[in-house]
């Protein structure tokens, strides 16, 4: 890689969306910086950037992990002083359930990820960002209200109301803060909620992240 390539963290890129940012990312010339927990598919998606000639560096690691992600952020300012985009792609998808039947478990690990480890993240990627002026990119699903939607609804949208608040605090001195709202797509998650849907009418993974990059990079 060379010494201006811009440098693309992506966390959740082994699958879906996240990794079709990484992929049209590294088409665009970026370095990825790919994090999740699944080796297999992060070393799949290595195959595929380095097939179309682009770089990547893989750190199967869980974002839940305050300890692992410390030490991600101290490496990557260590090699590349900072990074110019993070894409948030990480969720917890708690199965679908009546509030009143909620799974304590499944809800406490909504909470984690969706809220809690999403806190850590800005705290630790802050300085990152700044450090060359990059951009948080977070991705909306608005379901808070919804019916069966409980867990997932309540924390996705905690989690992007405190997108919002970094956006507004950090409007004049950054990073920037890009919250976008992906059409739906045929992702493993999608299936889980709507196992019976017709997916050949859903927005590819690849186009959304076109369709996202160009209005985030333009």
């Amino acid at each position: 890689m060379t010494e201006d390539q811009k440098i693309a963290l992506v966390t959740g890129a082994s699958r879906g969306l996240g990794a079709a940012l990484a992929e049209a990312l590294a088409a665009r010339g970026w370095h990825i910086v790919a994090v999740a927990r699944t080796t297999g598919a992060l070393e799949e998606l290595d195959d595929r950037i380095r097939r179309a000639g682009g770089s990547a560096t893989l750190a199967p690691m869980d974002v839940g992990t305050p300890e692992a992600m410390g030490q991600l952020a101290q490496a990557v300012m260590e090699r590349w002083r900072g990074i110019d985009l993070w894409a948030h792609c990480a969720i917890h998808a708690a199965p679908l359930s009546p509030a009143g039947h909620i799974d304590a478990g499944d809800f406490q690990k909504s909470v984690d990820l969706n809220i809690l480890t999403t806190r850590g993240l800005i705290n630790l990627f802050e300085p990152l960002l700044r450090a060359r002026q990059g951009t948080a990119l977070f991705l909306d699903d608005p379901r808070a209200g919804q019916k069966f939607f409980g867990s997932y609804g309540a924390t996705k949208a905690g989690q992007i109301a405190l997108a919002r608040s970094w956006q507004a605090e950090n409007a004049q001195i950054g990073p920037r803060v890009v919250i976008a709202e992906p059409a739906p797509m045929p992702t493993a998650t999608r299936a889980r909620f709507f196992p019976g849907e017709d997916r050949a009418k859903l927005a590819p993974c690849r186009d959304e992240a076109e369709r996202i990059l160009a209005e985030l990079l333009d």
